[in-house]
C-alpha cells in the first residue's frame, strides 16, 4: 500500500501550506478536522439522536456527541498504531515515520468524526434495514424499482452505505 496515493497534504482553496512537519502548529489533517466541526453538516448531528437498537441500560445522546467520542477513541488508537509503526519502520524515510507519529491520529480522527455525517434514520442499523428491504422486493414492486431506478441508483440502494 502506498500513504503517497491514499492521502495528500495539499488542499484546494489553501495558501499552499503542507503543515507537514511536526514543528507546524496544526497540520493538514488537523485542519480537516477542524473543518469538519466547524460545518454546518456536523452540527446537525446535534439535532439527531444516537437509536441503539437493543434494549438495556444505555445512556442515549446526540449523533454529535457520539461522533465526538468516537473520533477521541479513533485518534488514541491512531496515536498507539501509528507509534508502533513508525517504531516497526524505523528504518523507512523520515517524512514516512513522521506521518504514522504526528498525522495518522488526526486522519483517523477526523475519519471518525465525519463518520455519521449524512447517515440516514436510525445509523447503522438504518443502513442494513435498508439494504435488507431493497433485496428482498419480490413481483411488482421488484419490477418498478427495476424499471424506476438506474442501474447505479439501484446499486446505492441495495449496497447502501450512508
Amino acid at each position: 500500500m502506498d500513504w503517497q496515493k491514499l492521502y495528500s497534504a495539499r488542499r484546494s482553496g489553501s495558501e499552499n501550506r503542507t503543515g507537514n512537519s511536526p514543528e507546524t502548529i496544526r497540520n493538514s489533517f488537523l485542519r480537516d478536522y477542524d473543518r469538519i466541526i466547524f460545518s454546518s453538516a456536523f452540527r446537525r448531528l446535534q439535532n439527531k439522536t444516537q437509536v441503539f437498537p437493543l434494549p438495556g441500560p444505555v445512556f442515549v445522546h446526540n449523533r454529535l456527541t457520539h461522533s465526538l467520542e468516537v473520533a477521541s477513541v479513533g485518534r488514541s488508537i491512531g496515536k498507539a498504531v501509528g507509534d508502533t509503526l513508525a517504531e516497526r519502520y524505523s528504518d523507512k524515510p523520515e517524512e514516512f515515520t513522521e506521518f504514522y507519529k504526528y498525522e495518522l491520529p488526526s486522519v483517523i480522527a477526523a475519519a471518525c468524526l465525519a463518520h455519521d455525517i449524512g447517515n440516514p434514520p436510525f445509523g447503522h442499523s438504518g443502513e442494513d434495514a435498508i439494504r435488507v428491504f431493497f433485496r428482498n422486493l419480490e413481483g411488482d414492486a421488484k419490477k418498478r424499482f427495476s424499471d424506476y431506478l438506474s442501474t447505479n441508483q439501484q446499486r446505492d440502494l441495495l449496497y447502501f452505505e450512508g
